[in-house]
């Protein structure tokens, strides 16, 4: 796929440390001229004092990296900022005619010269892969891994969360993805699509890859009446025991695998940001990350890039509503702190992901899965095929190029794959276009003295935060993380992390308390609305809610903003009732007019997988699905959704080497977890067994 470059030489190392102190140069004589704090004598001083900035960080930074680690990663390279603030201080004591006015002068003056080194790169092309940061993994893997040479191939399973396979197909058409598009030309890979279940969420998706098993996970949250709460796929509290259900230890990355930013392990024994084990001390929570931070250069990018795209966000925010771009969120939605969280996500997250990622490369890692969250971020809020969701895609499209570079210098070689765990599908929410929620409709719908609990998302951006804070926090055990652990010990619980809205645990709260009436849970999950009456221990069947609530099912079917409802009839089964016909799931029959019309051929197969579940909620609702438009409605306050049936939502894609091939139906997420192990198997041999194989 990609030819072996040879190390960097001698010569070129020198000409590269050259430019970039010309660069540093510039970029003092610039903030010299910009701000007043400065003052520089002459040209000879700034090359002085560039030179010296180099070299104090050069024999500073890995005297200070045991102290400052734990706060640039919790502070987000800020406290690297402080540190780089305080180096360019003392090198104006150590060149003569070089002066800042005090500590906050030569902060600033760090950080301008950090933005001009970062754009002036930027534009000359230079390649920092060779920097710093990569020669240091690759010593420090050497180190502590001892890593073999091997020809035996390890693979990289890089998720883009959300991306549907149509999508994928338009990016890399209109050049926003060159480096796929050059993989895709040059017929050394090839795009396979695939069909989630019921449930196309992530967590759904995961548990299926990575363990082969989704069973018993209806929706991102649902209403569990064994356990008698809400199980949210973002609470980190639950996920140990949803992993540990499905575990037989035989999980995709079992063989000396590595989990980054993901919901699932995959029985992994490397992890970082995994939410499944960011408690769990047999597993070894890698986090090369923390050299990215350390490095000043990075600290400072991190920051930058963040900031640019909170400025991102707003302007494109803005510029949606003067230009009145619909469907659109209120500033409810894109407002406050989410353009903060945006960046963490588009990112952040990525940033570290890429660079935990470089440190499995060298240690040789024989697969690791991660997954990047950004595309399916912008998207939920500003659209599918929104021009900042296009620019997401592009800016990993370059990291997966570094990563491509990076495996020539790794002890073994790699393959690629790249795949989305699920689409999303677009439309106005069910707020916007009728006035109410669904559970405000609900509500309408009950008999008197029945109590609606909706179940508030507290979101997945909140919930990938609080995983990697906690994940850090749990495996630091410097005086930092101590710091910075009792400061947000009011926003706790059960040892996890737990920012953000209340989300999930109003409605806890809510069912829990002493006085409250038997209460009906109504949950969102994208276009998937489950709702659930909690008092009624087992399953309702569907002559049991007629008879307890006769207007609930009927009026559900009937709005024009369902297209079906599932329920159980003791009499005939499984059945999908729409406004104007009813789908016997059992029989594989209908009358009338077929409510699974709109949602493709397997939609019957889905739905009775569901209604097999011990989970099951009483009722499922899925959205009404528009094939001419591509357009439904989410249940929630996101314009690009998914979670149920319908549209773009279920078409994710793989997208693999050629030599890898792809036999058997792709439908169904645990199928994937077949194709994905056999490829690994047929990889390492005999020791990578499928979970459904005996010892």
């Amino acid at each position: 796929m990609t030819k072996v470059l040879n190390a960097p030489s001698g010569a070129h190392s020198i000409r590269r440390i050259l430019v970039i102190w010309a660069i540093q140069t510039s970029a003092l004589v610039i903030m010299a001229v910009l701000f007043r704090g400065v003052n520089i004598a002459d040209l000879g001083t700034a090359i002085l004092a560039a030179a010296a900035i180099g070299l104090l960080n050069a024999l500073l930074w890995p005297l200070l990296s045991f102290i400052i680690v734990p706060f640039a990663v919790l502070t987000l390279g800020i406290g690297s900022l402080l540190i780089n603030g305080f180096v360019v201080w003392i090198a104006t004591t150590l060149v003569d005619g070089f002066e800042v006015t005090g500590f906050w002068a030569a902060f600033w003056l760090a950080l301008g010269m950090s933005v001009i080194n970062i754009t002036l790169s930027t534009l000359l092309t230079i390649d920092d892969d060779g920097s710093w940061y990569r020669n240091q993994v690759r010593r420090r893997m050497k180190r502590v891994a001892d890593p073999k040479q091997t020809d035996v191939a390890g693979v990289l399973f890089l998720e883009i969360d959300g991306l549907a396979k149509p999508v994928l197909e338009m990016a890399v058409a209109n050049g926003y993805m060159p480096t796929l598009q050059r993989w895709l030309e040059s017929g050394s890979h090839e795009v396979t699509g695939w069909e989630p279940d019921t449930s196309s969420q992530t967590s759904a998706a995961q548990a299926g890859i990575l363990h082969g098993d989704n069973s018993n996970i209806p929706a991102f949250r649902w209403y569990d009446k064994a356990r008698g709460q809400i199980v949210a796929s973002s609470d980190a509290k639950i996920l140990p025991d949803i992993e540990r259900e499905r575990s037989n230890g035989k999980g995709l990355l079992s063989n000396d695998g590595a989990s980054r930013g993901n919901l699932f392990s995959g029985d992994a024994p490397y992890v970082t940001a995994t939410a499944s084990v960011i408690r769990d001390p047999s597993r070894f929570h890698t986090s090369e990350f923390q050299a990215y931070f350390v490095n000043p250069y990075n600290a400072a990018r991190t920051v930058i890039l963040l900031v640019w795209d909170m400025i991102l966000e707003w302007r494109q925010y803005r510029n949606a509503r003067k230009n009145n771009v619909q469907p659109i969120l209120g500033k409810h939605h894109r407002g406050g702190i989410y353009p903060v969280l945006r960046g963490f996500m588009t990112v952040v997250m990525r940033e570290l992901n890429i660079y935990t990622i470089l440190g499995d490369i060298f240690a040789g890692r024989s697969a690791v899965y991660a997954t990047f969250v950004g595309y399916d971020e912008i998207a939920h809020h500003s659209g599918v095929l929104d021009p900042g969701a296009f620019d997401i895609l592009f800016r990993l499209d370059q990291q997966f190029a570094r990563l491509e570079s990076a495996v020539t210098e790794a002890p073994r070689p790699y393959h690629f794959v790249i795949l989305s765990d699920h689409g999303q599908t677009g439309g106005a929410t069910f707020k916007q276009r009728y006035g109410l929620t669904l559970h405000d409709h609900v509500q309408q719908l009950m008999a008197d003295g029945a109590e609606v609990v909706g179940g508030i998302s507290r979101g997945e951006h909140w919930g990938n935060l609080n995983v990697f804070l906690t994940d850090t926090l749990e495996n630091e055990n410097s005086g930092a993380s101590k710091v910075v652990g009792r400061a947000l010990k009011g926003r706790m619980a059960d040892g996890h992390v737990a920012l953000g809205p209340p989300g999930e645990d109003l409605a806890r709260a809510e069912l829990s308390a002493e006085d409250a009436r038997p209460a009906v849970v109504v949950l969102a999950s994208g276009n998937l609305g489950l709702i659930s009456f909690t008092e009624w221990p087992d399953r309702m069947t569907m002559e049991q809610i007629d008879q307890a609530f006769p207007a609930v099912i009927s009026g559900l079917a009937e709005h024009e903003g369902v297209g079906l409802v599932m329920v159980h009839s003791e009499q005939y089964g499984p059945m999908a009732i729409g406004a104007k016909g009813r789908y016997f799931l059992g029989e594989d029959r209908y009358e009338g007019k077929n409510p699974l019309a709109d949602f493709g051929p397997n939609a019957a197969k889905h739905l009775r997988r569901t209604d097999s579940f011990s989970n099951c909620p009483d009722i499922v609702v899925n959205s009404f699905y528009d094939p001419a438009n591509n357009e439904g409605c989410a249940f929630e306050e996101l314009i690009g959704f998914h979670g149920g049936l319908g549209g773009t939502q279920t078409q994710p894609f793989i997208l693999h080497p050629a030599e890898l091939k792809v036999e058997g139906e792709m439908v169904g997420t645990e199928n994937v977890y077949r194709v994905c192990k056999g490829w690994l198997r047929e990889l390492h041999g005999d020791e990578t067994r499928l979970s459904s194989e005996p010892e």
